[in-house]
């Protein structure tokens, strides 16, 4: 049983891991998304807003390599947790728009939520004893 949750724990660990370094790398560094800066613009920082999104691109990054390694710390999926539901609570405040797109927030925070809650909760039940 053990070896399954571990399975399970990984897999639902690098699945966080993998959204986060997406999209830091793919919206954010490599090709700058329209919508990822107008979402800044949003917030009044349009000045700032390709540099903001390299910045906030890294910090994903950054977050995503953590997640991915194989710690005995469940901080950067709890990082991750709270950073899904800010950044959804930001865009529903400042790019309402944003959550009726066809890919919008609502799916990838809420399915990568999930992920994160299943990775939580199958550290936790191999720390218990059998």
């Amino acid at each position: 049983m053990r070896d399954v949750l571990h399975r399970i724990h990984r897999v639902a660990r690098l699945s966080v891991a993998g959204v986060f370094l997406y999209h830091g790398l793919v919206p954010k560094i490599l090709w700058l998304s329209p919508t990822e800066l107008a979402m800044i613009e949003a917030q009044g920082l349009g000045q700032y807003a390709p540099q903001i999104a390299m910045a906030g691109g890294v910090a994903e990054i950054l977050l995503g390599l953590l997640i991915a390694l194989p710690l005995r710390s469940n901080l950067p999926l709890l990082a991750a947790g709270v950073a899904l539901v800010g950044l959804l609570l930001d865009v529903a405040w400042f790019s309402p728009g944003l959550l009726t797109d066809a890919f919008n927030p609502v799916t990838v925070n809420l399915a990568t939520l999930a992920l994160v809650w299943i990775a939580w909760v199958s550290k936790e039940i191999q720390k218990s004893p059998e």
